[in-house]
């Protein structure tokens, strides 16, 4: 796993493992942690070898003036405890209710911000072939279902003029900020099919228009297909 990963808490014991390790002044062996803890060297091999894995703690061997086999010891990695729980939620409604409170121009930065991330997400078409309005309504799809959207293009005949969104990823957060979140989503959209230079453009997200979805608005610009 890698040190940018979210982790799992660790049992007890692991913890005990890992605390004594890094209370340690210098870098200790597997008999050095069991005794300390008065349990099973093997027990303790067991926790190091996972906790190396999880690149809480290094692994080297000790330098030595004397004669014998060098020892293998153990001292915590430096750097931050990746552990515990995270808040996203809360950064996210710290940085949410700063971009509201100025004023007129929060909707315009939420769309130009979303727009910037639907370009970066979408999966794009070898150049230089443009898509047809269909087959880009399709691209559009397959990245809000990616993001957690379940969206329904929803249109008689060819292409879709609408896109049903019938799941929020950032319920929460659009229900307190909607004035920036919904532009937000909208501005995905739009850099999407921008970034594809599909013939089609999302016109308007209405938010919460059925019970049980919003709705994107589609309009073909061009020549589709």
């Amino acid at each position: 796993m890698s040190p940018d990963d979210e982790r799992q808490p660790l049992s007890p014991r692991r913890q005990a493992v890992l605390d004594a390790v890094r209370d340690a002044d210098t870098p200790l062996g597997v008999a050095d942690v069991a005794d300390r803890l008065a349990v099973h060297p093997n027990t303790v091999r067991f926790h190091l070898d996972a906790l190396v894995a999880e690149g809480r703690v290094e692994r080297m061997v000790e330098q030595s003036s004397g004669p014998g086999r060098p020892r293998t010891v153990h001292a915590a990695r430096r750097g931050m405890d990746r552990g515990g729980a995270r808040r996203y939620r809360l950064l996210a409604r710290v940085l949410l209710g700063q971009l509201a409170s100025t004023g007129s121009g929060a909707e315009a930065a939420a769309t130009d911000a979303g727009r910037a991330w639907g370009r970066y997400l979408v999966e794009q078409l070898p150049p230089p072939r443009r898509p047809s309005a269909r087959e880009a309504v399709g691209r559009l799809n397959a990245m809000l279902a990616d993001l957690g959207f379940d969206p329904q293009p929803v249109g008689e005949g060819g292409t879709p003029d609408r896109v049903r969104l019938r799941h929020c990823p950032f319920l929460e957060l659009a229900e307190e900020f909607g004035e920036v979140v919904c532009p937000l989503h909208l501005g995905l959209m739009q850099g999407a099919l921008a970034e594809l230079r599909a013939p089609v453009e999302a016109t308007r997200l209405e938010p919460f228009a059925e019970p049980d979805a919003c709705l994107a608005r589609l309009t073909v610009t061009t020549g589709s297909a």
